[in-house]
């Protein structure tokens, strides 16, 4: 069989596997359909999908998004992923299929376990270019790396870790053929860019930035063992800066500014240190014993690969690299709970930015499955004729069955979960499949070319795979997705939808819940996303019974299980919700999203411009609190016939018909942020923070026009900066691949 006849028949059965694996979200018969659990993966990645999707269809750039959190900028948050390729793809895709459905993410989702599977392949592949096991290398590689328990764990519902992560086997190819020669090629580097650049598109930037260390690590490592100059290595970061910084620029900027503004800027080093409990590493023996995911997980079939590593008798090129990355990655994974994320946290530079330091678990499980495919490889390539290194390798082996064994005598007793009886039998599992690896390697060794047993290391690899993640119940549910959550509004929530005299907010705490504000363009003072801006952020949510917040926000609809509220109100109707009853009421007199007020006092910070309008004496409703003076003469007292009107309102656009017989300040129940202009009467205006979170504006007596347009900056940088990467980018693969016909 030829070698692309051998690339053909591995790559047919990584799309069998993955049909296999996914089969009951493709499946056409509903009563065995399963779907993606709620959660993040529905109140918000779904949400916000279907905001993006409504907003790209209609022919609008989706910069604001006014339906959470009080209004932010959508842009900017990171998950939101606005311009990411696939995810474009499938909004094209979803829009040619008749709309928006829960399914359409899911599909997406799949695509890039696919597609990693397939990069991973590809990639163990070419480091082991000549080695006749390069097939089942890449094959081990490649199922570890996409059925494994990091990526069939969390990131199914925290989307954008799955597609941030996806793209390190392209970048680490790129660096890997750039180097292969005796001088460096400078097209794959751009491929490393370009593969960076996705990553860091595809909305979680902590996973991104620990692929950016990954490939600098990586390509140093091979300036490195080819004695090449430093400036190489310095050329080659600049490169990638500049094409993966280019292509994301669009995102990456108005992302920036955004994290500057949020509440999330000020964690504690206590909230952001935390990690794996050091217990955790059982997880590598015993899945599902020790929280929810089992993210280190590569199977039992995968731990023997790389625990064997060292026995054999010629050393695998880049072994060594990839057990640093292994070891160093698993340590930075235990957080404060080791020594080494407190000693890095003020010298690696973005290590202080986040929190949820067991998401190393992606560097940990990607280069354990780049080294168990590399030794599976080398196994079957050279057969070990050294008797001392054969039982070494058994020795090993014999070790990891007694490891897992001890496991059965402990676990009825408690010792490692609280569930005995479940913890006894995934240790009798990991038991039987180490015994069963045992087995089969110790034939490798002594005879390498048997297709029987390479074949059948393939096989038990899936089969320990599959038993522990097909179909877990932490991440799917056995309901078709149509009826995981209804796209149209629930019967409360319609009830408020019905109400056409816009803008309003409400409190979606209950009934309307998560980031479901986007999914049916209701505008909700609340939301899931991590990123909130500061100022609504200390209004909104210390309480969650808030009349002052609803004061502040223009809200006119409350949903909660109380029966009564403490503001006057209307009890419209009562249902359900994932958490139970829940009741609607409708505030007697909710404040208008545009109000005049003749009143002001200035404070010098937004705490306490915070703590004033919490004080029960204070009434915002007569009254603004400003951080800066205004320029206009306010009357001693409030004139009845002030009137403030909104007459347009569109997520970057608002339209406010102002009359008012004297000096006044409007206040406008929507967040101040950078890249919102103001205009009175077509003459540009200054806005002034008011509340320490909100937006004001002076305006002279008489009758006026003033229009709020949200045009950042950031933005329109962002975005002529990722045009021009992505048409060079364009240019360059078109002038290459003419070149590459020419020379043909």
């Amino acid at each position: 069989m030829t070698t692309r006849r051998y690339d053909a028949f591995a790559i047919l059965i990584l799309l069998i596997l993955w049909l296999l694996f996914f089969w009951r979200l493709l499946t056409p018969i509903p009563g065995d359909q399963a779907s993606i659990t709620q959660g993040d993966f529905s109140g918000q990645f779904v949400a916000f999908a279907a905001y993006q999707y409504h907003r790209l269809t209609q022919g609008e750039i989706p910069l604001w998004n006014p339906y959470n959190n009080g209004g932010l900028p959508f842009i900017g948050d990171t998950q939101a992923a606005v311009f990411y390729p696939p995810r474009l793809l499938t909004i094209a895709f979803s829009y040619l299929s008749g709309g928006w459905t829960y399914h359409a993410l899911e599909l997406e989702m799949m695509f890039h376990v696919l597609a990693y599977s397939l990069l991973l392949y590809a990639l163990v592949r070419r480091m082991t270019i000549g080695q006749s096991g390069r097939v089942i290398g890449g094959l081990v590689a490649a199922i570890i790396g996409a059925y494994g328990g990091f990526l069939s764990g969390y990131p199914v519902q925290q989307l954008a870790i799955l597609e941030a992560a996806i793209w390190l086997p392209l970048g680490i190819l790129g660096v890997l053929e750039a180097t292969r020669h005796e001088t460096i090629r400078w097209r794959w580097m751009v491929l490393a860019g370009f593969a960076l650049g996705l990553s860091w598109m595809a909305g979680h930037p902590q996973t991104s930035w620990f692929l950016t260390y990954l490939l600098v690590a990586y390509l140093a490592y091979h300036i490195y063992v080819r004695r090449w100059r430093w400036t190489i290595l310095v050329r080659g970061i600049i490169l990638i800066a500049l094409i993966s910084g280019g292509i994301a620029a669009v995102q990456l900027l108005p992302g920036i500014e955004y994290l500057g503004h949020t509440a999330r800027i000020d964690l504690t080093f206590e909230a952001k240190g935390n990690g794996f409990p050091i217990r955790d590493v059982l997880q590598f023996l015993f899945p599902g014993q020790f929280s929810l995911f089992s993210p280190l997980y590569i199977g039992i079939v995968g731990l023997a690969l790389v625990i064997i590593v060292p026995w054999f008798n010629q050393k695998i090129p880049g072994s060594h690299f990839w057990i640093g990355v292994a070891l160093v990655s698993l340590l930075l994974s235990f957080g404060a709970n080791s020594a080494l994320y407190p000693a890095l946290y003020n010298l690696l530079p973005g290590l202080r930015f986040f929190r949820g330091q067991e998401r190393a678990a992606y560097l940990v499980a990607s280069s354990l499955a780049i080294l168990a495919g590399l030794s599976a490889a080398h196994l079957v390539s050279a057969k070990t004729d050294d008797d001392t290194k054969s039982k070494q390798i058994q020795q090993t082996l014999v070790g990891l069955v007694i490891a897992c064994g001890v496991g059965i005598v402990l676990a009825p007793d408690g010792w490692f979960s609280e569930r005995p009886d479940e913890a006894l039998s995934t240790a009798v599992f990991s038991t039987l499949i180490a015994a069963a690896v045992f087995f089969v390697l110790r034939h490798l060794v002594s005879t390498p070319s048997s297709r029987f047993y390479q074949w059948l290391l393939v096989g038990l690899l899936v089969f320990d795979l599959f038993t522990i993640n097909f179909d877990a119940d932490h991440t799917y549910d056995p309901v078709p997705p149509n009826e995981q959550l209804a796209l149209i509004h629930p019967p409360l929530v319609a009830q408020v939808a019905s109400d056409t005299d816009l803008p309003y907010r409400v409190d979606g705490f209950r009934g309307l819940n998560d980031n479901f504000g986007s999914l049916y363009r209701v505008m909700d003072m609340r939301g899931i996303s991590p990123l909130f801006l500061d100022g609504p952020y200390r209004l909104i949510e210390p309480e969650k019974i808030n009349p002052v917040a609803w004061e502040l926000f223009a809200v006119r609809y409350v949903f909660t299980d109380w029966e009564a509220l403490p503001v006057a109100s209307t009890l419209l109707g009562s249902g359900t919700d994932r958490h139970g009853p829940v009741n609607l009421h409708r505030l007697t007199d909710p404040r208008p999203f545009a109000h005049l007020v003749y009143d002001v006092e200035v404070v010098d910070s937004d705490a306490f411009a915070h703590e004033l309008v919490r004080d029960p004496n204070f009434t915002p409703r007569t009254t603004v609190i400003l951080n800066q003076p205004v320029a206009v003469d306010l009357p001693p007292e409030a004139p009845a016939e002030g009137t403030a009107a909104v007459t347009t309102f569109e997520p970057e656009r608002f339209v406010i018909e102002v009359s008012t017989p004297t000096d006044a300040v409007l206040t406008i129940a929507h967040p101040d942020y950078p890249g919102w202009h103001a205009t009175i009467d077509d003459v540009p205006a200054e806005t002034i923070r008011a509340f320490g979170a909100l937006t004001a504006i002076a305006v002279p007596s008489g009758q006026h026009e003033i229009t709020f347009t949200y045009d950042p900056l950031s933005y329109r940088v962002g975005a002529v900066l990722s045009l021009f990467t992505w048409a060079c980018l364009g240019i360059l693969g078109g002038w290459w691949l003419i070149r590459g016909r020419n020379a043909d």
